[in-house]
């Protein structure tokens, strides 16, 4: 694929080693490093004159350093003469903060966008963004792919009593995506309210629909924290009667107690994207038992 360079950040280079394996790519070389001062500092080492550039960076582990280093690398190909950047940021930081919700507060994911422009990036690619218009944030391309389809085929090919299950959301946010599922599975799906005391602190939770007898798929939900709405949700469905209960979740971030949360939720499996690392999660949680790869 002439006119091509991938480039790797430092955040999920697992990730952009398989991208580079499905394009019979090899990844081009650049080298991270951090100064004494903890400034980093990123050399490219190899020529973009006139090269269609893509540059993986995932918004996850140490998330401000590795979104100042995607910032230097798009600017380093920019300056270098590259004819097009394209950041590939599969899980997007800062997108929860999408909105002023409260006096004073800042948008951001706003900010983000604009220093990815301001960097050089030409085109943005991502995953299952929080709220879908952060787009507009946006003065250049972004796509904004799902994870729908590989949700579909793990259901489809891992679940054997998937025709008589129901897919569920576990919050009013994630609806959209749960009834596009159910529809694509010719299935039934129900909706969980949920009211918070405080942030990623659930309060109460009520099932609208009838899951007894019925295999139920918590789906929809992104960003997964503390897992505590998912877990509560878990509960809540066995309570009312669903026999098995399995997760599929975008970006598992799962920080503080999720995992042994997890652990102690009656799931059958917790299934998320491979848009974050989760190699040692999965060692500590059995129940992680499964990448989608979209």
């Amino acid at each position: 694929m002439p006119n091509i360079v991938l480039f790797s950040g430092s955040s999920h280079h697992d990730l952009s080693q398989k991208v580079a394996d499905r394009l019979g790519l090899e990844l081009g070389k650049v080298i991270t490093k951090k100064f004494s001062n903890q400034e980093t500092c990123v050399e490219i080492g190899e020529s973009v004159r006139g090269e269609d550039v893509y540059i993986v960076q995932s918004g996850c582990g140490e998330i401000n350093d590795n979104l100042m280093e995607l910032l230097i690398m798009i600017n380093a190909c920019k300056i270098a003469s590259s004819s097009r950047v394209t950041a590939v940021i599969p899980c997007f930081p800062y997108a929860r903060q999408d909105k002023k919700d409260k006096s004073r507060a800042p948008i951001s994911a706003k900010l983000v966008a604009n220093m990815l422009s301001v960097a050089g990036a030409d085109h943005i690619i991502t995953m299952d963004l929080h709220a879908s218009q952060i787009q507009g944030f946006f003065d250049i391309a972004v796509d904004n792919l799902y994870a729908e389809p590989a949700v579909l085929q793990w259901i489809r090919e891992n679940i054997p009593e998937w025709k008589n299950c129901i897919i569920v959301s576990p919050d009013a946010g994630g609806a959209k995506r749960v009834t596009s599922i159910a529809d694509r599975l010719n299935v039934e799906f129900a909706l969980i309210h949920k009211e918070r005391k405080k942030a990623n602190e659930v309060d109460r939770m009520v099932l609208v629909g009838d899951v007894k007898d019925r295999v139920a798929i918590p789906g929809g939900t992104t960003w997964p924290t503390l897992a505590g709405t998912i877990c509560h949700a878990a509960d809540k469905l066995i309570d009312a009667g669903a026999i098995k209960v399995y997760a599929i979740l975008t970006h598992g971030i799962f920080s503080g107690p999720a995992i042994s949360r997890i652990n102690n939720a009656p799931f059958e499996a917790v299934v998320v994207t491979n848009t974050i690392p989760q190699e040692e999660k999965m060692k500590a949680c059995p129940k992680n038992t499964d990448y989608l790869q979209p």
